[in-house]
């Protein structure tokens, strides 16, 4: 099981997929909005997506877990 977090605070702008969805290593899982730059955030390993964690508009931490894949 591998967990996405995030790598710097923003916003979450898009959310790319759903719990059951498989997923490729640096497939991108979600879209964060920080200082009016698009980030993406990509999953380390192939697996299925278990649960997301966060909903567009929500803000994230840095380190904070926005996706857990297995």
């Amino acid at each position: 099981m591998s967990e996405v977090v995030a790598s710097m605070a923003g916003s979450v702008w898009k959310i790319l997929v759903n719990p059951g969805d498989q997923v490729e290593e640096d497939q991108d899982v979600v879209i964060l909005e920080s200082m009016k730059m698009e980030i993406p955030i990509a999953a380390e390993l192939d697996g299925t997506v278990k649960e997301v964690r966060v909903s567009e508009g929500d803000f994230v931490n840095e380190g904070d877990v926005i996706a857990v894949i297995e």
